[in-house]
């Protein structure tokens, strides 16, 4: 008996050490890197990622790639709940985080820092703010010196459980605040009163109010409010060149009766920042330039009586084809790729594809040179702002694939990175792959 016990305890511990290495921040994967040749278009892909590790990329309205370049930072399943990084040029695979995160991760352009939020072990219900030293981690692995977790994540400061901070991140311009969505309680205590509290939009029983935003300082911990808003707050975003800018929407998990919301840190300038119609279905706003953010005026809904049009796809099984968003999303009106300018309110269509689903989730180069976009289709195309050409540069990945491609532009905008499922055996786990803009686009003189 006390043989069997022993071994048992023996097994335990060991157990317990073995899940802690796999664990470990640090960790590194093997290189999985694979080039090769669209089977639609032809064009060149860099998957980065190639098992069924349930790899995904941060959502195209953050930053992707490191302050150095040579990093992108990523989900995945390899570790559950910790973040990844792939080197871009070696394919190889490294362990970011230790201890697990929730919501959007946080990457530095200015700095190799990585920030995230994760609950507190100490303060149930509370949110910690964490930041991983990624150039004292990345050079120790280079050194075959790896340390514990202590040496390369920072605890800046805890949010009390009061303000039930949600996911919802975005780093400031200034990369001093990160701005974040507290929870309706909270977000009451700072409604002007006699505010008209919004209720659910759509079928999907989304959009309620009310909602805020909030800012905590990770050099100090300092907590700031910015301001409440009566409906359900999504997909906040910072201008990352503008310090105090604030870009967020309106969360019904499909069509809102206003999408795009702008506010200065100090919580003024509340506005719309695109005035929508109510037959028009705007989504996924990225801000793409100092001035600039790009949306989709969605077309992907058939219009009511006109049974004969098969441009407009009407599979019900496509996101939003619900009845009960009204006669919205279809192409009686302008539909496309939009831009609208932050200081005039000026928006132009850039372009729209003329068949399916049109524009989905969209992105431009820093630069201001190009847009990109993908469709239901998982499509990815590239619009020449200057010449207006639209070119399909990848066209093979599987429409079964668990999310959508998400196009993000490379800081120099040379490359777009999407998240993929053309590899997967079960048609669904994706993986991160490289597009890179055609040579000839790169290339061209604009010169009149």
């Amino acid at each position: 008996m006390r043989t069997k016990h022993t071994l048992l305890i023996v097994e335990i511990i060991l157990l317990l050490f073995y899940s802690t290495i796999i664990a470990q921040i640090g960790r590194r994967f093997p290189s999985e890197k694979k080039v090769i040749t669209d089977p639609v278009t032809g064009s060149k892909l860099i998957f980065l990622t190639s098992t069924q590790a349930g790899d995904s990329k941060i959502y195209p309205t953050h930053t992707q790639w490191t302050s150095d370049g040579n990093w992108i930072v990523f989900r995945s399943n390899r570790v559950r709940h910790e973040l990844m990084a792939v080197n871009e040029n070696s394919g190889e695979i490294v362990q970011v985080t230790e201890g697990g995160y929730t919501g959007t991760p946080l990457v530095s352009r200015k700095s190799m820092k990585l920030y995230y939020m994760r609950d507190s072990k100490e303060n149930p219900g509370s949110r910690e703010i964490v930041e991983t030293n990624l150039e004292k981690l990345f050079n120790d692995i280079k050194t075959n010196n790896l340390k514990g977790a202590s040496e390369y994540q920072h605890v800046c400061g805890v949010i009390p459980s009061e303000f039930e901070a949600y996911g919802d991140l975005a780093l400031d311009a200034n990369e001093e605040w990160i701005w974040f969505r507290v929870g309706r309680n909270y977000a009451m205590k700072y409604l002007p009163e006699g505010t008209k509290i919004e209720g659910n939009f759509g079928p999907r029983n989304m959009g309620a109010g009310p909602s805020g935003i909030a800012g905590f300082n990770v050099n100090t911990g300092e907590i700031k409010y910015v301001i409440s808003v009566p409906f359900q707050i999504g997909h906040i975003q910072s201008n990352p060149w503008v310090a105090g800018q604030i870009i967020f929407c309106w969360e019904t998990g499909g069509k809102s009766p206003q999408r795009t919301w702008i506010v200065n840190s100090d919580g003024t300038g509340l506005r719309p920042l695109y005035p929508e119609a109510p037959y028009e279905w705007v989504t996924h706003e990225v801000v793409i330039t100092p001035d600039e953010v790009a949306f989709a005026i969605m077309g992907h809904r058939k219009i009511p009586g006109n049974y004969n049009d098969t441009t407009i796809i009407n599979d019900v099984s496509n996101l939003g084809q619900e009845k009960e968003w009204g006669n919205t999303g279809t192409r009686e009106k302008p539909t496309g790729l939009a831009v609208v300018n932050i200081k005039t309110k000026e928006m132009f269509i850039a372009g729209q594809i003329t068949y399916g689903s049109g524009f989905w989730h969209v992105a431009g180069s820093s630069d201001g040179r190009f847009l990109a976009g993908d469709n239901f289709e998982r499509e990815i195309y590239l619009i020449d702002r200057q010449t207006h050409e639209m070119i399909l540069l990848s066209a093979g990945h599987k429409t079964t694939a668990r999310d959508h491609p998400h196009p993000s532009f490379s800081p120099d905008g040379t490359k777009i990175l999407i998240q993929s499922a053309m590899l997967s055996e079960d048609g669904r786990s994706m993986n991160l792959c490289i597009i890179p803009v055609p040579d000839e686009c790169l290339k061209r003189n604009y010169k009149k």
